[in-house]
């Protein structure tokens, strides 16, 4: 008898990762799965798997790895990490509006905001403190890069935890985001490769973000691409300590707060569909 997956779709902003509750399904090759079950048209279509599990440390309440959909394993993303509070919200895994999650980034909390009929709409995730020098992640003698130039482009290196090059442009619109993302993410400067973030400033302390995510390529939103980029903006004087971000799947409030000088994102999440199926040969571990 097949072994049966039963999965999750949900998005954020447009961002969109099945999802799979380990406790309660066999194990299996994750890599391969993120590979074969993201393809659109021969898949179930997206841009990663996330695993959601119990921590073993008491710290965090559930655990959570990310596969991009050409199989590497992330360390961190913003908007998957808000599906993930709705999941386990609405899957009835906790009662708990504030949930403590551990990431390969560290332990990250997610505050759920809940409307009158008890639905999670949206939720907001303490991301941690930017990190603006990493050696590991780009050689440079400090590990560090603010407007600096990289195959032509001027651009800032922030970190999440995971790698963003923002560069600063007049429309975000007119850059062949696909083309020259793809370049940059490979460049030798960044020895873990990297997230690209094409960005134009607006009115209103808004900004127009467009994002090349390493392992997943041209993506609706990017969550830590978000918080990377509105931390760019303020480190350059070009914006205060909170921004909205305009990506091509909505719109993601950012502060950086001035007393602790941790990054709060605020976004929506939302499901949108369940399914099951047969867990195939190849992936089964």
């Amino acid at each position: 008898m097949p072994r049966n997956i039963h999965f999750t779709k949900m998005h954020g902003a447009g961002n969109d990762y099945i999802y799979v509750y380990t406790p309660d399904n066999p194990a299996f090759n994750a890599a391969e799965a993120s590979r074969l079950w993201s393809q659109p048209h021969f898949g179930i279509g997206s841009d990663g798997l996330i695993l959601i599990g119990k921590s073993l440390v008491p710290e965090a309440d559930f655990t959570m790895r990310i596969f991009n959909n050409d199989g590497s394993e992330a360390m961190m993303c913003g908007n998957g990490i808000r599906c993930v509070g709705k999941y386990l919200y609405d899957h009835h895994l906790t009662e708990k509006t504030t949930i403590a999650v551990d990431t390969l980034s560290g332990i990250k909390h997610i505050m759920l905001h809940i409307n009158e009929d008890g639905e999670v709409l949206r939720c907001t995730v303490d991301m941690g403190k930017p990190i603006l020098q990493n050696q590991a992640q780009l050689r440079t003698p400090d590990g560090s890069m603010k407007q600096g130039l990289v195959d032509g482009f001027c651009g800032t290196f922030v970190s999440m935890g995971n790698p963003h090059f923002v560069i600063f442009t007049e429309d975000a619109d007119a850059v062949d985001v696909v083309a020259n993302g793809q370049r940059l993410e490979n460049n030798e400067i960044f020895p873990e490769r990297c997230n690209i973030e094409f960005a134009s400033l607006l009115p209103n302390d808004s900004i127009r973000l467009r994002s090349w995510e390493r392992g997943s390529g041209l993506t609706l939103a990017c969550g830590t691409g978000a918080c990377a980029t509105a931390v760019a903006a303020s480190v350059n004087g070009l914006r205060g300590r909170r921004s909205d971000i305009i990506t091509d799947g909505g719109t993601l409030h950012i502060q950086w707060d001035v007393v602790d000088g941790r990054v709060r994102m605020t976004g929506p999440a939302e499901t949108v569909f369940e399914g099951s199926f047969p867990l195939q040969k190849r992936i089964q571990q």
